[in-house]
């Protein structure tokens, strides 16, 4: 600010107001006279700017000038208004913040994480099998063979190689299917597997467990296997492959039904044949050998509490157990099932709808599926989608465990049950259709990606 003295008298505030309205009328006249040059980019036009000089906005001080000369009490003048929009007009565009742009940028994020969810669900199925295709099948490692246990395995008269290898991953001898059948198809030649047992150890390579099944020594001689679930049809065969009684002779044997000792219910020998390993001596006859099989399941059953009189109808329900669940825990699942469905209160028809007993009664009793027809079938007396209640009669041999859940079932409401993988035997247990329909659908997709079981 200039200095003063006392002989020069001060400018009044109307004075002073006066000179800064002339002052600014001059300077809206000289920008009037004299626009600044305005350079175009497309259809709008840019801040005035010199060569080589950016465009300055106005200062904060200014723009509080501007609208305080505009009349703050409310009474401004046209001017002070004109001054504004002129000292706006050179203002540089402030950025806004649009919230659309915002919710479009998560709009985006939300689809495109979807879209990879959803390939990640489609694709897993194929993914995982390039990585197995790229990686070899699965396979015990030496140093997991090191810890393998004693297990005799039976193969029998007829058996293909898809046969053998489903047999020995059961019996936990090979990790894979794939591991040891895809050495068979490499062979040559083609190698010839004679029936009958063999003493061989869980958790095998599987060129370790190929080269025992063809070298002598390891077949064993007067030896049987049943495994659970076994028809008694198939066990009269192991028998005459582990021993040398003739077919024939196990078969007239068996036919003489009341001659072991059964309920009088029984028809045949199905479901008293114990599943184990038996080892007889040479000379042993057919009805010595199904006499010893008979008398260990009175066994199991005494063991297990069980009356003479609930000799029949324990294992009648224990085959059923035995041919439906999986894992063991699910034995008592399973039981529960056929008990809800045997409640008129809970499940008003009465029907087991078991496939197992469908299928065995046609005969099929390696299948747990059956077609329409054969679910439609009224003259199949197993047939439990027609005919209401327990199973007329045992549909396989039942060992401890079935014996134990048909004893002791697991408390819960459950009317559904269904396998949704068949590597693992997870199963889905369901009270509702609704339930049940989603579980299937499951097993369904996991059908479609794994061919090989189809």
């Amino acid at each position: 600010m200039p200095s003063s003295t006392p002989e020069e008298p001060l400018p009044s505030r109307r004075q002073l107001r006066a000179q800064q309205a002339a002052a600014e009328q001059a300077a809206v006249g000289e920008s009037q006279a004299a626009p600044p040059p305005v350079a175009v980019v497309g259809d709008g036009p840019l801040l005035p700017r010199l060569a080589g000089e950016a465009a300055v906005p106005p200062t904060d001080a200014t723009i509080f000038r501007s609208a305080h000369e505009s009349g703050g009490s409310g009474s401004g003048s046209g001017r002070g208004r004109a001054n504004r929009r002129s000292l706006l007009a050179d203002e540089p565009p402030r950025e806004k913040h649009s919230r659309k742009g915002a919710w479009g940028c998560l709009i985006v994020i939300a689809v495109l994480a979807a879209l990879v969810a959803g390939a990640y669900f489609f694709l897993q199925g194929p993914i995982s099998q390039i990585i197995a295709a790229t990686q070899g099948p699965a396979d015990f490692t030496t140093e997991e063979a090191a810890s393998g246990e004693d297990v005799v395995v039976m193969i029998h008269g007829g058996d293909g190689g898809s046969d053998i290898a489903t047999t020995l991953v059961d019996r936990g001898v090979v990790k894979s299917f794939d591991a040891f059948y895809t050495l068979l198809l490499q062979a040559s030649p083609e190698p010839v597997f004679q029936p009958g047992a063999y003493q061989l150890k869980t958790k095998m390579v599987a060129s370790t467990a190929l080269d025992a099944l063809l070298v002598d020594g390891t077949r064993l001689r007067q030896t049987v296997v049943v495994p659970e679930g076994t028809a008694a049809a198939d066990v009269l065969q192991s028998i005459s492959e582990g021993t040398d009684i003739p077919l024939t002779d196990v078969q007239a044997a068996a036919a003489n039904v009341g001659s072991f000792g059964l309920p009088p219910e029984a028809t045949t020998l199905e479901g008293f044949l114990f599943p184990a390993t038996y080892t007889f001596s040479p000379g042993d006859t057919a009805q010595v050998v199904l006499q010893a099989m008979v008398d260990r399941q009175f066994e199991a059953l005494d063991s297990a509490g069980v009356a003479v009189a609930d000799r029949w109808s324990t294992v009648v329900f224990a085959s059923l157990i035995q041919r439906e669940a999986g894992l063991a825990d699910d034995y008592y699942k399973v039981s529960r099932v056929f008990l809800n469905r045997l409640e008129p209160a809970r499940w008003a028809s009465g029907l087991l709808q078991s496939d197992a007993t469908v299928a065995y009664g046609t005969g099929n009793t390696h299948l747990v599926t059956t077609t329409d027809a054969e679910r439609g079938d009224a003259g199949n007396p197993y047939n439990t989608y027609v005919h209401p209640g327990m199973v007329v009669g045992p549909i396989s041999n039942p060992g401890d465990l079935a014996i134990d859940a048909a004893l002791h079932p697991l408390d819960g409401p459950w009317l559904f049950f269904v396998t949704v993988n068949l590597d693992t035997g997870e199963t889905a247990f369901s009270t509702t259709a609704a339930e049940h329909d989603a579980a299937v659908v499951v097993w369904q997709n996991w059908m479609r990606e794994h061919p090989e079981y189809g």
